[in-house]
This record gives structure tokens, sequence and C-alpha cells, in this order.
């Protein structure tokens, strides 16, 4: 008895990334879709969890336009949101520049390629290192405040309700204060428990030698503004105080909400390393232009793949811009 042996079609028309394309795209960008439509499910995610976190402590969030007031080489003027929106507008320009060198890629122009990869290059650079700046400014602070025994926080406002800050009225008294330095610290210490540049005694001494000085807290009233105390209850509630809160780290934060500075280093630090990768993807796709590398092959794929993600990286900050700075 023979047995009969069925072998499949041969020219059954099964993707193995050669001429057959599913949507007209290569097995290379296929991939690349691929994985960018699971890194946007991931910042989904985060997005959502503060979209939850700032809705349910919402009375107690900062606003952005008091936390983001910096701008470079103009110390002490506020400039709310200016300097987060030039970043942004740094980054989309970029998306335009790389446009332009996918469509001169498809022209097999090399020089245009070259030239306008390497302005999304700069203009990534720009904002990463923009990011690293409104790191460093976020952490380090500007007003100071003190955290009471219960976790709420107290800032310090003139009768104008103008932030004042505590070196502005904080006095130095003669006691033992000795800086916690990283060779006197134990091993189960970490640093954000070194001590901040004042005491709490020398916050509370400087606030009764101004009279003109209140306080107000976290808690945001129906018109959206934090809430002020008369001098009676401001000097009620400093007493009650424990912490002095200088800038913003995972364990305290002067802007208000300890969640949103979580948030804010998880979420743009992550984004920002997205962006970081992509300049450096861009650089070595840059020097293979250089050398001739997609000139021989005809073809200037590569480039309109790292451009997918490049543009996926600036959509995804509109989202965190937004989420952050705006709403």
């Amino acid at each position: 008895m023979e047995a009969t042996v069925t072998t499949a079609n041969n020219d059954e028309k099964t993707w193995g990334g050669g001429d057959i394309q599913p949507l007209g795209a290569s097995y290379g960008k296929m991939m690349m879709w691929f994985f960018i439509v699971s890194d946007a499910l991931t910042f989904s995610g985060f997005l959502a969890a503060y979209g939850f976190s700032r809705f349910k402590f919402i009375e107690t969030w900062p606003l952005a336009d008091e936390v983001f007031t910096h701008f470079p080489f103009m110390h002490g003027v506020s400039a709310p949101m200016y300097y987060v929106a030039l970043m942004t507008f740094i980054l989309i320009f970029s998306s335009v520049t790389m446009v332009l060198a996918v469509d001169a890629g498809h022209h097999l122009k090399k020089t245009k390629v070259a030239v306008y990869m390497f302005l999304t290059i700069i203009g990534g650079l720009i904002f990463v290192g923009s990011q690293a700046w409104e790191w460093k400014n976020f952490i380090k602070g500007e007003y100071g405040a003190v955290e009471t025994a219960g976790g709420s926080l107290l800032q310090f406002v003139d009768k104008d309700g103008k932030r004042v800050a505590l070196e502005e009225f904080a006095v130095k008294l003669p006691e033992q204060r000795e800086a916690l330095t990283r060779s006197k610290e134990k091993w189960f210490m970490e640093d954000a428990e070194t001590q901040p540049t004042y005491s709490v005694a020398e916050i509370q001494a400087g606030f009764k030698a101004h009279p003109d000085l209140l306080i107000r807290t976290e808690t945001l009233t129906a018109a959206k503004k934090k809430t002020v105390l008369t001098r009676a209850e401001s000097e009620s509630r400093l007493n009650t105080a424990k912490y002095v809160v200088e800038g913003a780290n995972l364990t305290r934060n002067e802007y208000g909400s300890k969640l949103f500075a979580d948030f804010f280093f998880f979420i743009t630090g992550f984004h920002g390393f997205h962006v970081f990768s992509g300049v450096i993807i861009n650089i070595i796709i840059f020097f293979n232009v250089l050398l001739g590398t997609y000139e021989k092959r005809r073809s200037y794929e590569m480039v309109e793949k790292v451009g997918l993600y490049w543009h996926f990286v600036d959509l995804v900050w509109v989202f965190v811009f937004t989420v952050f700075y705006l709403v």
C-alpha cells in the first residue's frame, strides 16, 4: 500500500519579507510600525495613570504656570511656559527637516539628505539639552516651602499674594547644624535626607520677624488659585511644620503633590530617553549617508524608517506637553 504525500503549494502568498508586501510596506517598515504601536500603548498607559492621579488629587496638584517659569539667561524673570513652548517648536521643526530628508532620499539627492539629517540631529540635541536644563531647575527649586507633620505643603507669600523665597526672610540661628555629607552618612541613608539650607526653627523665626508674610496652602480654590491663610492661621499652621522642602525629588516636592514630581521625572525622562536614542540612530544614519551606503543601494528606505520613529517621538511629546503643561 503506497502512502500519498501532499505538499503545500510553494506559490502560496505567505509573507517572508520578500516581494509580497502587506499594505505596500517592506518588512523593515512593518517591524517599525509594530514597535511604534507597542510603544504608543506603553506611553498611553503612563499618561492614563497620570490623568487618574491628577484628577484624584486635583486640589493639591501644582500649577504649571508656577512651576515652569524659567528661561535661559533671564534669571529672576518670570516667563511661564515660554521655554517649554520653544522646546516644543524646536522638536516639531525637527520633524519638518526629517520629512525633507525623506523626500530628498526618494529623489536620491545625497547632499540634501545629509543636510536635513544634520538639522534634525541638531534639533534633537537642543531638545534633550533643554529637557536636562528643565530637570535641573525643577530639582533645584526656586522658592522653597515647608511640609507639615501631616504631609501638607506650606508656601510663603507677601500681602499681595506674590511668592517669597525662604532666603528672603529666614534667619540664621546659633544652632549646631552639620551638613550630612556622603562620607558621613550611613549605608541606609539616602542623599534626599541631607539637611536643607535652613532649619524649620530658622523659617519659623524669620516668619515671626516679618509680619507682612502669609502662608498659602497647596489646596486650590474654585478660582484655580492657591488658598492664602490669614496671619493667625499662618502662624498656627507653621507651628506644625516638620520638614523644609527645597526643589523636587521622588520624596518631596515644593510645588505641590509629590505624585506630580514622580510622574514628571518618569514620563519626561522616558520620553527624553526615546529622543536621545533617536538622535544616536540619526547620527549613525547620517554617517552612512555621508559614506554613500544608501546611494550604492539606490534606496534611502533606512532614512524613511528612522523618520517614522522620529515622528512618533515628536507626536508623543505633543501629548506629554498637553497633559503636563497645558491642561
